[in-house]
């Protein structure tokens, strides 16, 4: 009955084991071993990319970080959807190692379109020497509420940014359920479709901490690894992050928990038919969603033990039959069942 996030969920065993197998004996430090080199090879091979510079770190808002730090100078600003994860959940760690600012775009469901972010651009442009200059472009996707950039979306933001000479960045913590709502290759959603950089995410998805920071313009590479060693993410026993990726990439296994968690969650939006006054808030496309649910529901699922977060009160503020909005994330490992159960407790 937990669904408060997919980083609650458990490691997968196969990443569980993998971590167990490199620590037996001895191997070099700080990534010069074969277990490292194995998890770049196979991250190349995933996204198509044999050239490109592909480093670990163990949490994505360091990867978002680093990545965007690579491509923005301290003048810059970073565009971003107003509820993109950079600037709605990293404590400005982006602007941090960066120096740059974020510049806010709105937009639909947590995304914003081709247009908005040229008319973002010009608007940046017109202040001159006064204002922020214009840098990277963020995306989120998964994005924060739940939806996603199709490919011919991704497609024209980053033709929108490449004719102002600006790279693309996509944060990826949930790249794989993205992957799987749009039945495309990691290839097809990055390079393929104009993005410059992406931050692989693992965490959320079966992994016990690690992500990978992917450029697929290796002039990048000396760069990304000073930057790493200089804001203090370089692991000396880099071997248990690199195992966990070599694990996670090996026979699909980041694809099938993503597809796992995505059908929790459709299995959950095709069951709210049987709780009266209970709507999305956003389109789903992959394991999170938000919805609202009248108050009573949400204390029938809190008192049968269901976690997960509600916005804008508590069960107590309203009457019973007032929506109150909550947040659903379903993990790799939620079982039918636990769904069942949710949807059982709203409906009463």
């Amino acid at each position: 009955m937990m669904f408060a996030s997919d980083n609650t969920g458990p490691v997968h065993p196969a990443i569980m084991a993998a971590v167990a197998g490199a620590n037996d004996g001895y191997a070099m430090p700080y990534g010069n071993d074969p277990t490292t080199e194995a998890a770049r090879a196979a991250v190349r091979d995933l996204f198509e990319a044999p050239e490109a510079a592909v480093e670990f770190v163990a949490t994505g808002s360091v990867a978002n970080a680093l990545a965007l730090a690579c491509l923005a100078k301290p003048w810059d600003g970073v565009f971003c959807h107003r509820i993109a994860h950079v600037e709605e959940d990293e404590c400005g760690a982006p602007d941090f190692y960066s120096g740059a600012k974020t510049i806010l775009i709105d937009g639909a469901d947590a995304k914003f379109t081709p247009e908005a972010l040229e008319a973002a651009i010009l608007q940046c442009k017109a202040r001159g020497v006064h204002g922020a200059q214009p840098g990277p472009v963020t995306i989120t996707n998964i994005t924060e509420r739940g939806t996603v950039y199709t490919l011919n979306e991704i497609r024209a933001i980053t033709a929108v940014a490449h004719a102002h000479g600006l790279a693309v960045h996509l944060d990826g913590a949930r790249f794989a359920n993205a992957c799987a709502a749009l039945g495309c290759s990691p290839a097809e959603m990055t390079w393929k479709a104009g993005v410059d950089a992406v931050s692989f995410g693992g965490t959320k998805n079966g992994c016990m901490g690690v992500e990978a920071v992917v450029f697929f313009d290796a002039a990048h590479r000396r760069e990304l690894e000073l930057r790493r060693k200089r804001g203090g993410h370089l692991f000396s026993k880099h071997r248990y992050l690199s195992s966990q990726m070599v694990a996670y990439c090996e026979g699909g296994l980041w694809l099938e928990m993503a597809k796992a968690a995505n059908a929790r969650m459709a299995q959950l939006v095709q069951g709210l038919a049987r709780v009266e006054g209970a709507h999305l808030c956003h389109p789903v496309a992959g394991n999170l969603a938000f919805f609202e649910v009248p108050r009573a529901a949400h204390a029938r699922a809190f008192a049968t033990g269901a976690q997960y977060y509600t916005f804008g009160g508590t069960v107590e503020d309203g009457p019973g039959d007032a929506p109150l909005r909550c947040r659903i994330v379903c993990d790799w490992a939620k079982t039918s069942e636990d769904v069942d159960r949710l949807l059982e407790a709203w409906a009463g």
